[in-house]
């Protein structure tokens, strides 16, 4: 299965791709940070993000897209353009007709850490020996959106089978 992470976000939005299933060891295929200038306008920031999600969605043709979700922050302002960022994201995704997932961070925590309270450097640290690569994936928000795809492939999987059979057995009660 391949999978596009996404760590939402206005300024930095990370993005990564990923393949594997659940129970082995997943490969990386590619990490991105995309950036938008905070001095431009909201729509034209948005519309960067969008086309370059879009652009990212075609190239490496996922089967599905973890996005990180909204989780309250004391900074409003932060919150909303996190918001904004992860609902183009997963607008993305679904404009491909791809699976869309979302996860709260200590979900993606606990999948890559074993533990939901985990640092941003335990996350980042795990990521690196996972993937096994030479160097941690920088910016962190490339790093969070490796885990995100990570975590879809480990926990994903398993979600949609239980999701599946719950929808067969409601549909044998009609």
């Amino acid at each position: 299965m391949r999978v596009l992470g996404v760590d939402p976000g206005l300024t930095r939005c990370g993005v990564g791709v990923v393949e594997g299933v659940p129970g082995r060891p997943c490969t990386l295929v590619a990490y991105y940070v995309v950036y938008t200038d905070p001095g431009d306008d909201l729509p034209l920031r948005l519309l960067h993000l969008d086309r370059t999600l879009t652009d990212l969605v075609a190239e490496h043709k996922p089967q599905s897209v973890a996005v990180e979700r909204v989780f309250s922050q004391h900074n409003v302002r932060t919150v909303m353009g996190t918001a904004q960022a992860s609902a183009v994201a997963v607008l993305s995704g679904a404009r491909a007709g791809l699976p869309v997932s979302t996860y709260t961070p200590s979900e993606v925590k606990a999948a890559v850490t074993g533990s939901g309270q985990a640092e941003k450097a335990q996350v980042t640290s795990m990521v690196t020996r996972l993937l096994r690569l030479d160097a941690p994936p920088k910016p962190a928000d490339a790093a969070d959106a490796l885990a995100l795809a990570i975590c879809h492939i480990w926990r994903g999987g398993t979600k949609a089978k239980i999701e599946a059979a719950a929808a067969v057995r409601r549909a044998g009660r009609r």
